[in-house]
């Protein structure tokens, strides 16, 4: 009778150590039903080189769908520039109306305009498509750098300067607009701590050169519908 007993209570504590490990590991990384906005957890590997709207576009809908959100409709929030005749395209005209939650829940912005005025992008909140953190200005690597190729208002930038690293086609020459997921930069300038119009890449479109100044080629995803 004692062995019994014995073994009925170390089977109900091993359960009960089960039951607490299961629950400590259901709230990591763990995502919510209704994220409609995250940061890549990894670039296309090919500098911003993204295949155009359309490769960038499909790369958001690729980790949704892996991290369980493919119900929703993704875009990569990025602007292109005036080439060949086609008229640029504004990034903030991409991405639906809003609101925009992260994967835990969190709203990042209500709508297009609070987007471009007052949202509440920074390191905790502008997480990646499994509800991790991403690396920003202190990490080893760095890549707080997003491609965005926009202005802070989310329209295209005018002008003969590449900004787009040819509409998003190369990873040679060229440069892209970048923001800082983390909002922070060198200084306490409003660029060093933009989240989307921080400042040129350096060095080309290659997938060396953004990592030189902080990038890794990652990409601000939006749920449009």
């Amino acid at each position: 009778m004692k062995t019994t007993v014995r073994q009925g209570l170390k089977i109900s504590v091993l359960s009960c150590a089960a039951v607490a490990v299961l629950a400590a590991c259901a709230g990591v990384g763990s995502v919510k039903s209704g994220t409609s906005f995250f940061v890549t957890s990894t670039g296309l590997g090919n500098g911003a080189n993204l295949g155009g709207l359309a490769g960038a576009d499909k790369h958001c809908q690729m980790l949704a769908t892996q991290a369980g959100a493919s119900e929703r409709t993704w875009r990569a929030y990025l602007s292109t520039q005036a080439a060949g005749g086609s008229p640029a395209i504004n990034a903030r005209d991409r991405i639906g109306a809003g609101p925009w939650l992260n994967a835990k829940g969190v709203v990042i912005a209500n709508s297009v305009d609070e987007l471009h005025s007052n949202n509440k992008l920074n390191k905790q909140t502008a997480l990646n498509e499994r509800g991790e953190p991403v690396n920003g200005r202190g990490d080893t690597p760095n890549v707080h750098d997003i491609l965005t190729g926009s202005q802070p208002d989310g329209t295209g930038i005018a002008g003969s300067v590449d900004s787009t690293c040819r509409n998003w086609t190369s990873s040679s020459e060229g440069a892209a607009m970048v923001g800082h997921h983390d909002r922070i930069g060198l200084d306490e300038s409003v660029p060093a701590k933009s989240w989307n119009s921080s400042h040129l890449s350096r060095g080309g479109c290659s997938q060396d050169a953004l990592k030189s100044s902080g990038g890794g080629g990652l990409l601000y995803c939006f749920a449009a519908k």
